[in-house]
């Protein structure tokens, strides 16, 4: 008999002790907890120690950190018809816990499926050239308008970043050749303009040697010897081609005598 009621005892003090540790609650300083009493919202609890009443009291934890969510591919229709395959991040925190729980099924769920659809419909509106070229300007509405849909449930979304923009392949293609002509467009622009100004350039000249002849007459010797020294050639000036060939016809008489 003294035994079984040691054993009693044993077993007596061994709940208590359970009870006592299921009463007692550490929350980080990033953590709180809201306390339901039968089903009544008692209030939100923490950090540090906290005491509840056992199987009277439930609990529900929740990390006020700011968390990430990566949303899918969604397939997105352009303004411009252009289907498209984007993805996105998308980073929030709890803010008010009470409205997390209280106001909302698995908040995590909800801002991920708000945040997909926000996307495909902010990103419908917009061209592609837009959505390729503007995307500060998407992230910023993106957060403003998935932070107004999770205010009511006491979730603040501080940030979104579309991550990725996959184009059809024949897309990719025709942008390249677009690139392309774009280049080969600032090219010609490029050497007209430098053919414009070189035209400038030699009308002044123009100008210059217009009324003196010396110096145009130097500046001919001056081009005959650059060409000359270039193709390795003997150049004969207009002028004395008559002495020239007076020469050449007094050597071959003579050699035929």
């Amino acid at each position: 008999m003294p035994e079984t009621l040691l054993y009693i005892l044993v077993i007596v003090a061994i709940f208590l002790l359970m009870i006592l540790a299921s009463a007692i609650k550490i929350m980080a300083e990033y953590q709180r907890i809201v306390i339901f009493r039968l089903g009544r919202l008692l209030g939100i609890k923490g950090p540090g120690l906290v005491f509840v009443i056992p199987i009277i009291d439930s609990v529900i934890k929740l990390d006020l950190r700011t968390r990430v969510i990566d949303v899918p591919k969604q397939r997105v229709i352009t303004k411009d018809n252009v289907t498209v395959d984007v993805d996105a991040v998308v980073y929030f925190r709890v803010t008010d816990p009470q409205k997390a729980v209280v106001e909302v099924q698995r908040y995590d769920v909800a801002t991920s499926l708000l945040a997909q659809t926000t996307l495909r419909d902010v990103l419908g509106q917009e061209s592609l050239d837009h959505l390729l070229s503007k995307r500060d300007e998407l992230n910023k509405s993106l957060q403003t308008l998935i932070d107004q849909g999770t205010d009511p449930w006491g979730i603040k979304v501080s940030a979104v970043t579309i991550r990725d923009v996959a184009l059809p392949e024949e897309m990719l293609r025709a942008i390249a050749k677009q690139a392309e002509a774009e280049r080969e467009k600032r090219a010609r622009i490029i050497i007209a303009d430098g053919e414009f100004q070189a035209s400038k350039k030699m009308a002044e000249a123009a100008e210059f040697y217009e009324g003196r002849t010396a110096a145009l007459r130097l500046r001919e010797l001056q081009t005959l010897a650059e060409i000359a020294r270039e193709k390795n050639l003997i150049i004969v000036p207009a002028g004395n081609i008559g002495t020239v060939a007076g020469i050449a016809k007094a050597v071959n008489k003579k050699v035929v005598e």
